[in-house]
């Protein structure tokens, strides 16, 4: 089997696991040296796609969906941080974080693949989120993303109002959700295989070293 090595992730930019998840694919990838082999691709998934223009406070979205209490929540943001730390990533969580509405983030995403800046714009607006306190939902905070990993601004943040675009991103995350992704992050290798959460590094490098040997076959 030649050609390069697929992964899929359906994700979220609020997502706290699915960056834990990635940067433990990216050290798997980083030690096993086959940068050159992998080709990463983001496939949208919306935490709360009914989520309000204005957001809602974290603690009370996730007491709502997941019935968590505040110590509980607390203890998993530590367990995160700590995890993310790990992994050279900073979680600043703080009392009045929100989240928003990141439908614009995926729309914005699609446009950024064109240009192979995919995973970097996905990282920025992770990093901006999580990192820097900032709400991926204002388009303020979109178009400086975009600025910084060199795109077209104003073209890109014009795609927010094109219904092809916004009907592509639906059609993702409706294909996705047809074929049982229900909870993120989602690794699908290949189209073939796939696992879901943020693995330790050593199940990547069991997963990937399969399909590596795969490829001589």
């Amino acid at each position: 089997m030649d050609g390069k090595i697929k992964i899929d992730i359906v994700s979220d930019v609020v997502c706290p696991w699915c960056i834990i998840g990635y940067k433990r694919l990216e050290k798997a990838i980083s030690e096993m040296g086959i940068e050159d082999l992998v080709e990463i691709e983001w496939q949208p998934f919306e935490l709360n796609p009914n989520m309000p223009d204005e957001g809602q406070n974290v603690h009370e979205h996730i007491a709502e969906k997941y019935g968590s209490s505040l110590e509980q929540q607390k203890e998993s943001q530590q367990f995160m941080a700590k995890a993310g730390a790990e992994l050279g990533f900073t979680f600043n969580y703080y009392e009045e974080m929100r989240m928003g509405n990141t439908f614009d983030a995926h729309v914005l995403l699609g446009y950024a693949k064109d240009f192979g800046k995919q995973t970097e714009l996905n990282l920025r607006l992770i990093t901006a989120f999580f990192s820097e306190q900032k709400d991926v939902s204002d388009r303020a905070i979109l178009k400086q993303a975009l600025l910084d990993v060199g795109l077209n601004a104003d073209e890109a943040l014009s795609k927010l109002a094109d219904e092809n675009a916004r009907k592509e991103v639906k059609s993702k995350e409706n294909y996705w959700r047809d074929l049982g992704v229900n909870s993120v992050p989602t690794f699908v290798f290949n189209r073939t295989s796939a696992v879901t959460g943020a693995q330790a590094v050593a199940v990547f490098k069991q997963v990937l070293t399969e399909l590596v040997e795969a490829r001589t076959i």
